[in-house]
C-alpha cells in the first residue's frame, strides 16, 4: 500500500495509506486525538504505580512517546508492548517530526531510540519507561491477565473489519489483567456489542475532536 505523509487539522503529521483513504491518525488532529483518547480517559486513570501497556498498532510511535512524556507527572512506571503488523521507516519517522509539534526536543533521542531498537527484545528507553516492540498480526496475541491498559489503535473498521471482531475482543480480554481498561477512538454500535458480548462494560465518552463519542470497555 503507497503510504505519504499529510498534516493533520492541529497542525500535527500523519501517515496516510492512499489506496484505502485511511490515516494512522485522525485528519482532525493526531496530536489532539491521542491525548484526548489514550492519555485522558486511559493513562490518567493511575496514579503512583506500575502500568504494562499494550498498544495495538504501535505505527508511528506517537502514542508511545506521548505516553513516556506523560508518566513522570503521574509517577507512573511504565512497561508498554507495542504491536505492529507493518512498522513505518526511519524516514517516515524523521518527516512526522513529532517532537517539535509537541515542543518535546529533549526527547528526541527517546524518540528515535524507540523506532531504532530491535523488535522482540525488551530495551529501556528512560530509567521510568520499557518498551517491547513485536512484529505480528493482532491475531496472534494470546497473552493471559498481563496488562492494566490497552490503547487500541487499529485501522478503523471501514477499512480492516476483521479486527474489530468478537474474536479479536475476546484475546483484549484475556490480555488485560482484573479492572484492565481498553480504550479507543471507536464508537460504532457494532464495536460496542462485540466488547460487551466478549465480557466487557462498555462506557460511551465524548470524542476527540472530529468524532461524538468514542468507547471505553473495563475488565471488571
Amino acid at each position: 500500500m503507497k503510504r505519504k505523509i499529510i498534516t493533520t487539522g492541529d497542525g500535527s503529521k500523519t501517515i496516510q495509506i492512499e489506496g484505502w483513504d485511511e490515516q494512522y491518525h485522525s485528519k482532525h488532529g493526531a496530536v489532539q486525538e491521542a491525548y484526548h483518547v489514550f492519555m485522558e480517559h486511559g493513562l490518567r486513570l493511575f496514579q503512583n504505580e506500575e502500568v504494562k501497556l499494550l498498544e495495538i498498532g504501535f505505527g508511528t510511535g506517537l502514542n508511545a512517546l506521548i505516553t513516556l512524556m506523560e508518566a513522570p507527572k503521574q509517577q507512573l512506571s511504565v512497561d508498554y508492548v507495542g504491536v505492529e503488523a507493518f512498522p513505518v521507516s526511519m524516514e517516515e519517522v524523521g518527516a512526522l517530526d513529532y517532537c517539535r509539534q509537541l515542543e518535546a526536543e529533549v526527547h528526541q533521542a527517546d524518540f528515535q531510540k524507540m523506532h531504532s531498537s530491535p523488535w522482540e527484545e525488551t530495551v529501556s528507553i528512560t530509567p521510568g519507561f520499557s518498551l517491547l516492540k513485536q512484529q505480528k498480526d493482532f491475531k496472534e496475541i494470546d497473552d493471559q491477565n498481563s496488562f492494566n491498559l490497552i490503547y487500541f489503535d487499529a485501522f478503523g473498521a471501514r477499512v480492516q473489519p476483521e479486527l474489530w471482531t468478537e474474536g479479536v475482543f475476546l484475546k483484549m480480554y484475556h490480555a488485560l489483567r482484573q479492572n484492565g481498561v481498553l480504550v479507543t477512538y471507536a464508537a460504532k454500535g457494532s464495536v460496542r456489542r462485540a466488547m460487551q458480548a466478549v465480557g466487557f462494560t462498555v462506557e460511551r465518552l465524548p470524542g476527540p475532536p472530529g468524532k461524538r463519542e468514542m468507547l471505553r470497555a473495563k475488565k471488571l
